[in-house]
């Protein structure tokens, strides 16, 4: 078993729950139900009066650790929690762990001794996190919360140049990775002055890197929480690279926290018996959103199914094997289940579905329902924000919206001056931001007070994306004011592909744009003019050429799929590539 046994076995209570102070205990508590104590009941029916009752406290200190998980631990030793875990992990070799809030909050304890003591990190620092779906993962989120330390994740597909720009930029003192990209990481770490530990998810070791296992077998697993402000750095996402490099974007420990609430107990609507299962990699904010505090804020059970990728088959048959009750994954996952023979599993367990990432076509979200007889639920929000719109239990689902605006916002559709415009017309989706800010907002993009300020006009946050609300109050998507590709729930800059295009000597310019393909919803489609002494290749040799290419320089799903050659490309009279034009002619508009 290739995984971390100190970890994973059970070990006696007393070695591995720490007794928190009855002190510490109370004040836990009383922050913790001031936040809640104006909540809705679950399965509301009533969108308005969710809306007028939604109204959670901010705390000058917040920690989600210390303040929500660490209460779950109590519950669950004083036989107040259901008999579900709090983390459940499978693989497709049958191996199967469970770990208790108790559990939990033992080994995430011995892992913030380690991050203080061995890797040397002090409140504030940051942590560049790139691992796959396996339990440590999630062990390093919680560690991180309690060190008061910085998390950066970051996808399992990130290539060298992916990181070498994350770990500069960012200037993160801690990396923690597995030996599929070790090597990566060993090529750029001299580059990166900052970076003073790795540390090795293994069970070998390997020279100039700290051993993940090693270390947490000799700590202890008494740790006192940090008493982080509520607004203070908890992480920081990159986001995809769409008009330029990625950008850091920095959540507070209540943005994320505490903002996360609405998501957990409105649109997922969980309950400490339920269990959870949301398919998002982890280095996307999907996975902390429905991963980490949605359902520990209701304190579900999480799982976690580890599948080296996606199968449809896998996922139908884990759904029927496994008491999931809710369920959480992108439209093109939906579209490759309903292609599947539905009648050939029963889901005994499943209550609610749920969508994100993409729009979802109203026939997958039709097909689902006859065969399965449950309804798939869409939600709407971004790396900045939580949930902004939603379907809600309860509400009448219209397929092609993604519902109503989320309790935490005002959202609105603006013109290009800031002005609200009447329901039906199409304009900008934004989150009003005056006189108050919402505090689930981002904090900023990190050092990058330009680009902050141009998410923002007048009263609002601009979402990036075009919209509509109609007369009844949904919003319904029209496309995205960045040019940003949605494909299988991947969020891909045309900037950073057109740059790997161009650094090949076949090319002389490209544009990069989204195109619709059955089952992805969208794919990655270059135009391409090519440099005079490549125009007499076969062009089925060089686009597959140009793709391999691309597939070495940057992520590898950021491949274009598809690849027309053409002798020139639209522009502006100023000279800028008119992408609109290329996207309205894959789509068949205008």
């Amino acid at each position: 078993m290739n995984l971390l046994n100190c970890v994973r076995r059970k070990v006696p209570c007393r070695q591995r729950f720490m007794l928190i102070s009855c002190n510490t205990t109370v004040y836990s508590l009383l922050k913790w139900h001031q936040i809640r104590e104006k909540s809705t009941p679950q399965n509301f029916t009533c969108y308005e009066t969710l809306r007028q009752l939604y109204n959670p406290q901010i705390p000058e200190h917040f920690n989600f650790a210390k303040d929500v998980l660490d209460e779950w631990e109590t519950k669950e030793k004083n036989g107040e929690k259901s008999g579900q875990p709090a983390l459940w992990w499978v693989n497709d070799r049958r191996e199967e762990i469970r770990w208790s809030f108790e559990e939990l909050g033992y080994h995430s304890r011995r892992l913030a001794n380690v991050l203080s003591g061995e890797c040397q990190l002090q409140r504030g620092d940051r942590v560049l996190l790139i691992l796959p779906r396996i339990p440590e993962w999630w062990l390093v989120n919680i560690a991180c919360l309690r060190t008061g330390t910085v998390l950066i994740p970051g996808t399992s597909q990130l290539t060298a140049r992916d990181i070498l720009h994350r770990l500069q930029t960012s200037k993160a003192k801690c990396v923690v990775a597995d030996e599929s990209l070790a090597p990566l990481l060993d090529s750029v770490a001299p580059q990166c002055s900052s970076l003073q530990s790795k540390l090795l998810v293994s069970d070998r070791k390997r020279e100039g890197w700290l051993n993940f296992g090693e270390l947490l077998r000799s700590a202890s697993g008494n740790h006192v929480c940090v008493n982080t402000k509520s607004h203070e750095a908890m992480t920081i996402f990159f986001t995809s690279g769409t008009t330029g490099s990625p950008k850091m974007t920095q959540h507070s420990h209540c943005s994320y926290g505490i903002g996360l609430t609405v998501n957990g107990r409105y649109w997922l609507d969980l309950k400490n018996r339920d269990v959870m299962w949301n398919t998002s990699d982890t280095g996307w904010a999907k996975s902390a959103w429905s991963s980490v505090f949605a359902p520990w804020t209701q304190g579900a059970c999480v799982f976690v199914h580890h599948m080296p990728r996606f199968e449809a088959a896998t996922v139908l048959q884990t759904l029927s094997s496994y008491p999931i009750t809710t369920f959480c994954t992108a439209p093109t996952a939906y579209r490759m289940l309903v292609q599947e023979d539905l009648s050939r599993y029963s889901f005994p367990s499943l209550q609610h579905c749920l969508c994100a990432g993409e729009p979802i076509n109203p026939e997958v979200m039709g097909k689902w329902r006859e065969t399965t007889g449950l309804d798939i639920y869409e939600g709407y929000g971004q790396t900045e924000t939580v949930l902004i719109a939603g379907t809600f239990k309860g509400m009448k689902i219209k397929p092609g919206s993604f519902g109503k605006p989320s309790p935490a916002y005002d959202v609105q559709v603006i013109d290009d001056e800031g002005n609200i415009v009447p329901q039906g017309e199409e304009g900008n989706l934004a989150i009003r931001v005056k006189p108050h800010k919402p505090f689930s907002l981002f904090t900023e993009y990190t050092d990058d007070a330009q680009r902050t300020a141009e998410c923002f006009r007048g009263d609002f946050y601009l979402t990036g994306d075009r919209g509509v609300q109609d007369d009844d109050g949904y919003l319904w998507f029209v496309g995205r004011a960045d040019d940003v590709i949605l494909s299988a729930g991947y969020r891909i800059g045309p900037f950073e592909v057109e740059n790997a295009l161009i650094e090949h000597d076949a090319v002389a310019e490209s544009a990069v744009v989204c195109s619709p393909d059955p089952v992805r919803g969208e794919v990655v489609k270059a135009f391409v003019v090519l440099s005079s002494e490549y125009e007499t290749r076969d062009h089925d040799e060089l686009r597959a050429e140009l793709q391999a290419h691309v597939k070495r320089v940057t992520a590898p799903y950021k491949y274009p799929r598809k690849i027309e050659f053409v002798d020139q490309l639209p522009k502006t009279v100023s000279g800028k590539i008119r992408r609109v034009e290329l996207r309205n002619k894959e789509w068949g508009r205008g």
